[in-house]
């Protein structure tokens, strides 16, 4: 009886389940099977220099290995702020106005959860990259795509 319970059960939300597979995926896929360059991802075919080994070592021999806390280590939140007054003239509070987070595509469905209501509309301009429309689905919001355009001049 279980079985037939488990056969039934929706795993994928309605949200996602007419979400297809990453371009980004599907490109390094094909990158292997013809033995090309990757650009989609940030494979390099080159080691990390000595010296970020070398940092990475000194850092876990200093147990500095933990991570931070979820808004961002204080001492890059203070730096962030310093630079954002001294290169844009803005004061920003590092305890209240800033979280560090681990790359855009997190950062993009932070803030998207964060402001977006059920029905708001995002605009994403063409062409863009790939999670902005599932991200706003995600968020609750309703992506509106916008194709960008060179300028016509008579």
């Amino acid at each position: 009886m279980a079985d037939v319970a488990l056969q039934s059960k929706q795993f994928l939300s309605d949200k996602v389940e007419r979400f297809t597979e990453s371009v980004i995926r599907e490109m390094t896929r094909q990158a292997v099977l013809h033995n090309a360059v990757n650009l989609a991802q940030g494979f390099p075919d080159f080691p990390a220099p000595a010296e970020i080994k070398q940092a990475a070592a000194d850092a876990v021999a200093a147990d500095v290995n933990q991570y931070a806390i979820t808004w961002g280590a204080k001492n890059l939140r203070n730096a962030i702020a310093r630079q954002m007054q001294q290169w844009q003239g803005i004061p920003v509070d590092p305890e209240t106005q800033i979280t560090v987070c681990c790359g855009s595509t997190e950062a993009m469905i932070s803030t998207l959860l964060a402001v977006c209501n059920k029905g708001d509309e995002v605009v994403i301009f063409e062409p863009f990259y790939e999670n902005y429309g599932p991200d706003a689905i995600l968020s609750g919001a309703k992506p509106v795509f916008v194709k960008l355009r060179p300028p016509y001049y008579s």
